[in-house]
């Protein structure tokens, strides 16, 4: 739920850094050649360092908030009882209580294990990042934090990768070994395609999933990009600055996995995302289109509608997300000399409101 032009502010990074794309790519954005053995020791000592901090993370500040946020959240029925003062009006049956002509409320018992689906975006604009971490960086390591948090607590780990299209599906299981599988496709797994397709990836969990899970799904949420080169064309000739979105992300959507599974939407983005730079003249290439623009960054006005749209569309995220009764938490990249972690007080306080929505 962004534009085009957010997207390829992946070419500021070129003309700032006096460097080609290929030396702005992060290097955590590129997997490292394999051994015969199918996994690189640079491979695993990246998964394992961030096993290690996520691990720590997890039991020194998210021990107790994941079980707060997410545990109850499914929930199998268990019988009926009379309706007492303080009850949630939310459980009483109806049914019973027409029969009974007296107010009786279902109750129910707290799944013991949960499944949590992990549906993270692999598009061509999480490599950008303009600071020390690249947005697919700081999606792994979320993932991986969600997944450490989730077998701390006995429950299953799902991933569904995705670009414009379903691009792998792990099925949900136990074990650390099991979640170290998932931190690895995360971080090195190589997308066939670059585009995206949120709604497309949504329909195909909710097709697969036959019972109740958290579902968190963790992107930049650009828009979608797979409109067609006539499409294309006509959205470049408007020559303007912060376009409206290819497309969109589907409130339908997000309504029909709503129903069925408890759904987070995890945002990742980059402050360059939000305002360009004064630096003159740029080339600006889509990572996800390839589609290349020109733009004088020296102009203040280009600078300031880019703004404008760039909050604009965050807004229509915003309005969606609650539209669709979805959670949601924006984490920006950390600027240079900002310690990686900054993200979990944002993370915990996001754990800590949604307990206190559960206990309304």
């Amino acid at each position: 739920m962004s534009s085009w032009w957010s997207r390829s502010i992946q070419g500021v990074m070129r003309r700032i850094s006096g460097s080609d794309a290929s030396e702005a790519l992060p290097s955590s954005s590129v997997a490292p050649a394999e051994s015969e053995s199918g996994v690189s020791p640079e491979l695993l000592r990246k998964v394992r360092q961030i096993e290690i901090r996520t691990r720590r993370l997890v039991a020194e500040t998210l021990a107790g908030q994941y079980h707060s946020a997410f545990k109850g959240q499914g929930m199998d029925f268990d019988e009926v009882r009379e309706y007492q003062p303080g009850d949630e009006v939310r459980t009483i049956d109806w049914n019973v209580t027409a029969r009974m002509n007296h107010p009786f409320v279902k109750k129910f018992r707290e799944e013991r294990e949960l499944t949590v689906m992990l549906v993270v975006d692999l598009s061509g604009s999480g490599r950008f990042g303009s600071g020390q971490q690249s947005k697919r960086a700081l999606m792994a390591e979320l993932a991986a934090v969600i997944a450490f948090s989730a077998i701390r607590n006995q429950d299953k780990v799902g991933l569904l990768l995705f670009t414009e299209t379903v691009e792998k599906f792990v099925p949900p299981a136990k074990g650390r070994r099991h979640v170290l599988r998932v931190v690895r496709d995360v971080l090195f797994f190589k997308p066939q395609f670059t585009g995206t397709n949120t709604n497309g990836a949504l329909d195909f969990l909710n097709k697969v999933l036959p019972h109740r899970a958290v579902v968190v799904v963790v992107s930049d949420f650009l828009g979608e990009t797979n409109p067609g080169r006539a499409a294309v064309r006509a959205h470049l000739r408007r020559n303007v600055l912060h376009s409206e979105t290819l497309g969109r992300l589907s409130q339908n959507i997000l309504n029909q996995v709503g129903r069925r599974h408890d759904v987070i939407a995890l945002q990742v983005g980059d402050p360059r995302e939000q305002a360009l730079p004064d630096v003159g003249r740029l080339l600006l290439q889509d990572a996800e289109t390839g589609e290349v623009v020109e733009i004088n960054t020296s102009d203040v006005r280009r600078r300031e509608a880019f703004e404008t749209r760039a909050k604009k569309s965050q807004k229509e995220l915003d309005r969606l997300f609650r539209g669709a009764r979805v959670d949601h938490l924006k984490i920006l990249t950390p600027k240079d000399g900002a310690p990686e972690d900054a993200y979990m007080s944002e993370l915990v306080a996001f754990f800590e409101g949604r307990q206190k929505w559960r206990r309304r």
